[in-house]
């Protein structure tokens, strides 16, 4: 794992083919590894993580805290209720003091944009032997949750070897919430990035026209694309003829904590027209699977039936890739620090 290039895991816009690739394949070995029990792999053995959730979070911290120790790290884990936050301590010297105790690597999850950014840029000005993982910035990335979604939908596509290739020329529909989503933005990195063409659904009150052109160019201070040529993104304001061209859908949260407005006045009729139920399934022309980040809103943007149907809907099996892919991550960053 030397020829890993990345100190830090802020984004999905840097990550080239061979990336995706190596991420799931070494996910591929460690899910392989029983699931309980007292087995081990004693990779981070005596290596510091620390998961410093300045946002709620269950899927995400919980399972980068399994995923670090399996791998027999050990784990620190920050509470803001709990900590010096309330008497007007910084995140920043909340990550220097975690980084004095030898944490090396960071999992950061933050409710404004930017702020894992800012602290790996901090930590490198300083010198410091740290890598930075984010756990999900603002409207920004979560590059974990999109990785994991990868993971599902390659071994969904290709069982045998789950590899980057399998969704080449695949058509994949996100619906919902996508102005508010951190989720849908590095899932558009990740799945352009392996050659999927992304439909993009939803009111255009949570999802601007100028969301076709989201992955033409990589972020500002990003020299190049190291993806050649990029799937394309395309918006369809109708569920039922996105579902028509489509072979796999990932459905979202109306994220209405992150709404400056109230951008949805009826959630019946959104549910009417954008929820995802088995009789809309039958719009499309075969069996697709259907993916949610979570957590749900049952009966807003995925009917109850259908969310616990395992046959179409993976998103147990998403829970679960989330540990191999965060073992995948945090093994890898840890390698970078050696």
């Amino acid at each position: 794992m030397s020829n890993w290039a990345h100190k830090h895991i802020i984004d999905l816009s840097s990550f080239s083919l061979e990336d995706y690739k190596e991420v799931l394949e070494l996910a591929h070995r460690f899910k392989r590894l029983p699931q309980t029990g007292s087995r081990k792999l004693p990779a981070l053995q005596g290596r510091l993580i620390a998961t410093l959730f300045f946002e709620p979070s269950t899927r995400t911290r919980s399972s980068f805290e399994l995923a670090a120790k399996k791998l027999s790290a050990d784990v620190q884990s920050f509470t803001p209720s709990s900590s010096a936050l309330i008497k007007g301590e910084t995140p920043l010297d909340t990550v220097l003091t975690y980084v004095a105790m030898g944490a090396e690597v960071l999992v950061i999850r933050h409710r404004d944009t930017g702020v894992p950014a800012q602290l790996a840029k901090y930590l490198d000005q300083k010198n410091k032997k740290v890598s930075v993982l984010n756990g999900g910035d603002g409207l920004h990335s979560h590059p974990s949750q999109a990785l994991l979604d990868l993971f599902t939908l390659t071994n969904y596509f290709d069982n045998s070897q789950g590899s980057p290739e399998s969704l080449l020329g695949k058509t994949i529909t996100i619906v919902g919430d996508i102005l508010h989503s951190r989720v849908a933005r590095s899932n558009l990195w990740s799945l352009t990035g392996c050659g999927a063409n992304v439909i993009l659904c939803g009111p255009q009150s949570l999802l601007p026209e100028d969301f076709s052109r989201f992955a033409e160019e990589p972020p500002s201070e990003q020299k190049e694309d190291p993806i050649k040529k990029r799937g394309k993104i395309t918006i369809c304001r109708s569920l039922k003829e996105a579902l028509n061209n489509t072979d796999a859908l990932i459905t979202l949260r109306l994220q209405k904590e992150r709404m400056s407005e109230n951008l949805i006045s009826n959630l019946n009729l959104y549910h009417e027209k954008y929820g995802i139920t088995h009789q809309k399934l039958q719009w499309c022309e075969k069996k697709i699977p259907v993916l949610h980040p979570g957590p749900v809103n049952r009966g807003i943007e995925i009917s109850s039936e259908l969310l616990e149907d395992n046959s179409i809907c993976l998103v147990a099996q998403q829970v679960s890739n989330g540990i191999p892919i965060r073992m995948a991550l945090l093994y890898l960053l840890a390698a970078v620090n050696n």
